[in-house]
């Protein structure tokens, strides 16, 4: 492993809390080498029986008011799969290869994981590896892009879990940045698309590419207000924020190789389209749905659909349910060929890519010399002052981004 230098304590009280000393400061990007003990990779969490639906569900919309019946009308989504979520075993499977991509490379640092919502929690994640002597952590958040849900709220779970532990002035955290455009995450995405092009054009061999098929680029919605606040306020987005502009700009990417390998047929129409939606018909949240969207292609005389996860890192249940049920259904219905493109999952490519991001801290690489396929990036090391507030809630604390 590469050589570093030692990590001296760094009081809570810094700029940014519970920070290592390269990063208490608050730079853009961590540039100087820094040790670590760990990493702890950090997922959302999902029930492992019936049983625990309902509990699971409670802990995801703590502090909503959200009354059991309420729950219950998301809860028939697990029940479906029998109460399990495929999430716990996905995360599991990526710490194991992980922890073989560490070893392959000979680096030394174990990997401890724990969840937001479910058991492993992350509470229980950091009093191991104190316990352990391990008490400079580098965290990867299971989520790729900028917005409260899938950045700021990892980071407020961390600074709660420290204090749940007793643990705020003795461990360090710090979180890689968000990957929406490392070359790892992107990589399966253009791999999915060019097999399922391929995929269709083997099923329909007069299938048009450039007239007959339209390639939709799923992620998750979140209210419009949410998606504004999302990034620093000091840089200019469109209207759905940080959020949208990653996901447009990954999409850019994934089409402009795909077109440079299906040459004849240029352009392939896209757009990015969003599912899961859960709030009330009174709160805005991003548009088009994925379903709304597949219900006007038929009358541009599109044949076939191509669904892309782009806004997820594996089939959990958003993809298995929203997608490959409810989304595929809807494409069967308006007489639509539909397939669903691959997750980066445990793909060696996306593996690799994380190791990459936890070797950026590790050695202080040169922002020049980090893997970033976007005109956004390569993204923050320590989140921006005000980054990806939750207009309803407020900041509350937070580690690994300047206060608040």
């Amino acid at each position: 492993m590469d050589t570093v230098v030692s990590q001296e304590s760094t009081p809570s009280t810094a700029p940014v809390p519970s920070a290592t000393s390269g990063a208490a400061s608050g730079p853009e990007h961590v540039t100087v080498p820094t040790h670590y003990d760990a990493i702890l990779l950090a997922g959302f969490g999902g029930p492992e029986g019936q049983d625990d639906v309902i509990p699971f569900l409670r802990n995801v919309t703590r502090g909503k008011g959200i009354p059991d019946e309420r729950l219950e009308e998301v809860a028939h989504h697990y029940r479906h799969f029998g109460g399990v979520s495929p999430i716990n075993d996905q995360n599991r499977a990526l710490k194991a290869a992980l922890d073989a991509e560490l070893a392959r490379r000979n680096i030394d640092l174990p990997v401890y994981w724990g969840n937001r919502n479910w058991d492993p929690y992350l509470k229980d994640a950091l009093v191991a590896a104190h316990s352990n002597g391990h008490d400079t952590l580098l965290a990867i958040a299971t989520s790729a892009y900028s917005s409260f849900s899938s950045c700021r709220q990892y980071r407020e779970d961390f600074a709660s879990a420290l204090d749940a532990a007793n643990l705020t002035d003795t461990v360090r955290i710090d979180k890689v940045r968000q990957f929406f455009d490392h070359r790892g995450f992107i990589e399966p995405f253009i791999e999915g698309v060019r097999a399922g092009l391929t995929s269709l054009l083997t099923d329909i061999p007069d299938l048009a590419l450039e007239s007959e098929v339209e390639i939709l680029f799923s992620t998750h919605s979140i209210p419009t207000a949410d998606a504004q606040l999302s990034g620093p306020a000091t840089r200019e987005f469109g209207p759905g924020g940080a959020y949208e502009d990653q996901h447009l700009a990954v999409c850019r990417v994934i089409m402009a190789s795909i077109q440079a390998e299906f040459p004849t047929a240029h352009p392939i129409s896209w757009q990015l389209v969003y599912q899961s939606r859960s709030g009330p018909a009174s709160q805005p949240w991003l548009e088009p749905d994925i379903n709304d969207a597949i219900e006007t292609l038929p009358a541009k005389g599109t044949r076939a659909v191509l669904i892309v996860p782009v806004g997820f890192v594996s089939d959990h249940m958003e993809v298995m349910w929203d997608l490959d049920t409810e989304a595929i259904e809807t494409a069967e219905k308006h007489g639509l060929t539909a397939i669903r493109t691959q997750t980066p999952g445990t793909h060696p490519a996306y593996v690799a890519g994380l190791v990459d991001l936890v070797l950026e801290r590790v050695n202080g690489t040169p922002v020049a010399d980090r893997s970033s396929l976007t005109e956004l990036g390569p993204w923050y090391d320590v989140c921006r002052p005000g980054c990806c507030e939750n207009r309803r809630l407020g900041f509350k604390p937070a580690v690994a981004g300047v206060a608040p």
